[in-house]
């Protein structure tokens, strides 16, 4: 191990200086296999392009509700300018930002979401749920520096063996200032909706449903696009559900995160094919997705190292969508038993998944 370590600090990193950008052909061909998806490059950047503006303005009608009888809040009059729009979102994320954990209570604050969101699913008819909660755990060392967050399933082979939520901890060396940034991004609200993507009713339930379907080639080659796009439907319907209900500053949390989800897929594409600099990076996350310095800045290293996966979430979100739209049309509709079939399927392609569900022929 010493002798690898050695090579790759005086042998490998030396001579990496390539460029880490895949261009526009090597992008849309890997594209296509992460997505499995009609919609192309082009389909999905003017997609995000018009989801931002929209959920922006979703953000701005629950921020006055947020911000009113608060004294210095700023104006928010009907047809705000966008410097008005601005003001009053970042205003109410701040009181948001205000409520946030210790830095040695990052898990204690994850497992505390987990057991609520777990609670109101009990009391509801919305999807059927595991018979025991995830276990959230410390994120190991090994694998921090990519994500804040994931959940850790059982792997095809081994469908019996528990599933992990694992939450990174504030990396050593920090600066104070660096750790408030992290943790106004992490506040109180925003480890809840985490919880709800990474647990319930997101990915742990989402496999747990999954690992029911029989074939393990569809285990091992699921699909990033469904899987990640359930989480972030998830966090929708927790809303539509009542999830919080009167918390305002909890669904301005849900949607920074959507919005989060929608300015992935955008960097995506923008640094890997047209070249965008770190500071227009740095600009998109911060100022139009209301980001944090600490989160933004881990995009810029996430973007390093892979592509197109950043894309699988709004993607993914928008197939659930559509199918669920397509789906209520019918006259027997029920919520709990669309989750149900559609997760009973395992991790498809969307596309697939939706011919199932209605019996289609496959694409």
């Amino acid at each position: 191990m010493d002798a690898h370590q050695a090579w790759i600090d005086t042998t490998l990193v030396p001579q990496a200086q390539g460029e880490f950008r895949v261009g526009a052909e090597v992008f849309d061909t890997q594209l296509a296999f992460t997505l499995q998806s009609d919609l192309t490059r082009a389909d999905i950047r003017q997609r995000a392009d018009a989801a931002v503006l929209a959920v922006r303005a979703e953000m701005y009608r629950i921020s006055k509700l947020a911000l009113a009888g608060h004294p210095g809040a700023p104006e928010t009059p009907e047809n705000p300018t966008e410097a008005q729009q601005q003001a009053a979102i970042r205003a109410a994320l701040d009181l948001a930002a205000d409520d946030r954990p210790a830095p040695d209570q990052l898990v204690a604050v994850a497992t505390a979401g987990v057991a609520e969101a777990d609670a109101f699913l009990h009391a509801r008819e919305i999807i059927s749920m595991p018979p025991e909660p995830v276990r959230v755990i410390l994120m190991p060392e090994f694998q921090r520096g990519f994500a804040v967050a994931y959940l850790d399933a059982p792997g095809p082979l081994e469908r019996d063996l528990g599933s992990f939520y694992a939450v990174s901890p504030i990396p050593d060396g920090w600066s104070e200032e660096q750790t408030t940034s992290f943790l106004r991004e992490y506040n109180n609200r925003g480890i809840l909706d985490i919880a709800v993507h990474e647990s319930s009713p997101g990915h742990y339930v989402q496999l747990w449903h999954a690992n029911s379907y029989p074939s393990t080639l569809r285990a091992v080659l699921s699909s990033g696009s469904f899987v990640e796009g359930w989480a972030v439907y998830a966090e929708q319907v927790m809303i539509e559900e009542g999830f919080r209900a009167g918390d305002h500053l909890y669904h301005l949390s849900q949607l920074k995160v959507l919005l989060r989800t929608i300015t992935n897929s955008i960097i995506d594409q923008a640094i890997h094919v047209d070249g965008m600099r770190e500071e227009e990076m740095m600009h998109l996350l911060v100022h139009t997705a209301f980001q944090e310095e600490r989160e933004a800045a881990g995009k810029w290293r996430r973007a390093q190292l892979s592509f197109t996966q950043l894309s699988t979430y709004f993607v993914g979100y928008q197939e659930h969508i559509e199918t669920r739209a397509a789906a209520k049309a019918r006259a027997d509709f029920n919520l709990k038993s669309y989750h149900d079939r559609l997760l009973s399927f395992g991790s498809p392609p969307m596309r697939y998944a939706r011919a199932l569900y209605f019996n289609e022929a496959i694409p």
